[in-house]
């Protein structure tokens, strides 16, 4: 009865032991994912703000690599990271820092014709990471990546035409076709170098490719 006690008792505390010790990674992983989760978005937030000044005058709205890295974040990220990315950058901005095409910032750079292209991003970001979620099919990615800029020339048309009262003709004409060359050129480069960095990234859990 005595070594039946023992061993029952030896049991008891191992199991104890297994338990604590189960909890004690639980945790680990529940951290290491959390620190993943907030170092993912401050590194998007990032390269949008190195990539925000670099801009091409062309009409009366401004080419920026802004979309183009946005683009890249959107199709690398989960949903939720490459969204709050944008969230992010958006803030920096919001608060006054010169983060924004040209180096503007503050909440007046949301008030006027580029203001709905602002606005818009982090919609533009959450489309496109919906449809293109780390998969490896080109076609998918360029897809994914149309259809977000087709987002931003909707944000960019609605501000022009509430500041500008300018009719839908006239904003397709000054706004929209323009562009439509240069974003398609920005969206092809968006989709090569997505599908590289996937492929070198994919040591990385976080990264792996869905089938």
């Amino acid at each position: 009865k005595i070594l039946t006690s023992e061993v029952t008792f030896h049991k008891k505390v191992n199991v104890k032991h297994i338990g604590v010790n189960i909890n004690k990674t639980y945790r680990r992983v529940n951290i290491n994912k959390q620190n993943l989760f907030h170092n993912l978005i401050a590194l998007g937030a990032a390269l949008i703000v190195a990539l925000s000044p670099f801009q091409i005058a062309l009409g009366s709205i401004p080419i920026t690599l802004q979309t183009l890295v946005i683009g890249l974040i959107a199709t690398l990220y989960r949903p939720k990271e490459a969204t709050l990315s944008v969230l992010l950058y958006l803030l920096l901005g919001a608060i006054g820092l010169p983060v924004f095409s040209g180096g503007n910032g503050g909440l007046h750079a949301f008030i006027g014709l580029t203001g709905g292209i602002l606005l818009f991003f982090p919609l533009r970001a959450l489309v496109t990471s919906l449809i293109a979620n780390r998969k490896k099919s080109l076609i998918q990615i360029f897809i994914a990546n149309f259809l977000g800029e087709v987002v931003l020339f909707i944000g960019g048309a609605i501000s022009f035409i509430i500041f500008t009262h300018s009719p839908i003709l006239t904003t397709l004409k000054l706004v929209v076709l323009p562009f439509v060359l240069p974003d398609l050129i920005k969206i092809t480069l968006t989709t090569l170098f997505s599908l590289l960095l996937l492929k070198a990234l994919q040591s990385r859990s976080y990264f792996k490719i869905e089938k």
